[in-house]
């Protein structure tokens, strides 16, 4: 008898999991039966499942909350969702139902504050973390907000950003924070991060310039670590290292009172993925605790800014099989009805590994592939994921009634950015249709088409033509 898809699957992993299961050899992704939503929409198709992201952010606030009580941990948490990670309207329409905070990164960033304040989605009252590198025009949108009353928090990047706000900010009070550069991991190409301000130099900056001006406070600290929060040796020491400026500047800066812990929380990018996050929180905030403890001072109120935690586990793309290829005794080559380079950015820029499973034909013997893009490229491929060095889905047949259809799921974070939504790819792949599902108010799915696949004329009119 020959070994099945759905054997690999079920004796290779715990399967089914949290957001998949099988239905008559068919994948379900968050119970959505996916055949169904392919055979309204089609291929290549990317789809967003709203009601993840608030799942998500309210599995951070109840593990923090609950680690925090076990502590009798006296300072707040506050989410922030950084909107780097996916600046569409309906992730932040979702996010903003959450009662959370923003973190921005850009000028164009604060535009999009202004809109969601005009919708009435957010108020004065909720924090704007203002991070990044800053040009003028970004300062002068960030003094914006501030002069309007909002309640933004400007974290320094670098020694002259400070004296922008200095000039132009006309409130009598204006708060800031200031970012740590950390060190790199060893495997990095560099030893310190490119952003922040260097140790050294934090005292003599609130020495200097903030603690005798009587129109801003430093409230926060801020650190940030590329690898995210991890069980590592060197994310507890950066931590720690925050902790000993936070005591630093505490000692002379009594309105300095939250902490910005830095780094995301991972998402899942494989069926075999481990991670303890009531363990990883818990260690945190009870470091935190241990150490104001110790040095008798007030725990600092916690901000963390979880982007791809957010939304990236809520994004889906799917594709269906439209060849096969066997290039020599041992490749066989199963090509795709787009491009990994366009649509999957991170799968060729960082290597990055999604998670990969067919969506039909689970019934189906498998084999070994490589999948291959439409782009002329020869990086546009996929060829490993997270847990092995190949990829297995199942065989394909003329015979067969159906296509391959294939799904990489929690591809909600990042790619549309970084491929250039709404521009021209290359070799001028459209970008596919991206679908909304959500649920009413008596669980049933809904569907809305966001965007309609890229057309040629749209294409031919960004080119001059």
């Amino acid at each position: 008898m020959e070994n099945r898809y759905s054997d690999l699957i079920n004796q290779t992993f715990n399967f089914p999991q949290e957001g998949f299961s099988v239905t008559d050899d068919e994948l379900y992704f968050n119970d959505i039966p996916l055949m169904e939503i392919i055979k309204q929409y089609g291929t290549p198709l990317r789809i967003t499942y709203l009601p993840k992201i608030g799942s998500q952010i309210q599995k951070a606030k109840r593990l923090f909350n609950v680690a925090m009580a076990k502590v009798n941990y006296k300072g707040k948490y506050i989410y922030c969702y950084c909107t780097k990670s996916s600046h569409f309207s309906f992730v932040l329409d979702e996010v903003l139902k959450n009662d959370v905070h923003l973190e921005t990164s850009s000028a164009y960033d604060i535009q999009i504050i202004k809109e969601l304040y005009k919708k009435k989605e957010l108020s004065k009252d909720t924090y704007i973390i203002c991070n990044g590198y800053k040009r003028t025009l970004y300062k002068q949108y960030v003094t914006e907000l501030i002069n309007d009353g909002f309640n933004v928090l400007p974290v320094l990047d670098h020694l002259d950003e400070f004296e922008y706000y200095k000039k132009h900010v006309k409130v009598d009070k204006c708060q800031v924070g200031i970012r740590i550069s950390t060190e790199e991991e060893p495997s990095f190409a560099f030893y310190s991060s490119r952003l922040g301000i260097r140790y050294i130099d934090i005292i003599n900056l609130y020495k200097e310039k903030i603690q005798n001006n009587p129109k801003f406070e430093l409230k926060l600290l801020h650190f940030f670590i590329n690898t995210g929060v991890k069980d590592t040796i060197y994310y507890w020491t950066e931590l720690n290292k925050c902790l000993s400026i936070y005591l630093e500047l505490k000692k002379m800066c009594p309105t300095l009172d939250s902490l910005n812990i830095g780094g995301g929380l991972p998402i899942r990018t494989s069926l075999g993925f481990e991670y303890d996050y009531e363990y990883m929180i818990e260690e945190i905030v009870e470091q935190i605790k241990a150490f104001c403890t110790q040095h008798e001072i007030d725990e600092p109120n916690i901000f963390t800014e979880f982007g791809s935690f957010t939304v990236g586990e809520s994004g889906a793309t799917l594709y269906s099989i439209v060849d096969q290829k066997k290039q020599n005794d041992r490749e066989k080559w199963y090509m795709i009805d787009s491009s990994f380079i366009t649509t999957l950015p991170d799968t060729w820029g960082i290597n990055q590994r999604f998670i990969l499973l067919a969506i039909n034909h689970w019934d189906k013997a498998y084999a070994p592939v490589n999948l291959g893009g439409l782009t002329c490229d020869s990086m546009d491929y996929y060829n490993s994921e997270a847990h092995t060095n190949q990829v297995f889905l199942p065989e394909i047949d003329k015979t067969y009634k159906q296509p391959l259809y294939i799904g990489f799921f929690h591809t909600g974070a990042y790619q549309e950015a970084l491929s250039g939504y709404g521009g021209t790819q290359h070799c001028l792949i459209p970008a596919p249709k991206h679908v909304l599902i959500d649920r009413d108010s008596d669980g049933e799915i809904t569907t809305r088409l966001f965007a309609k696949q890229q057309s040629y004329k749209s294409m031919l009119k960004i080119l001059g033509y």
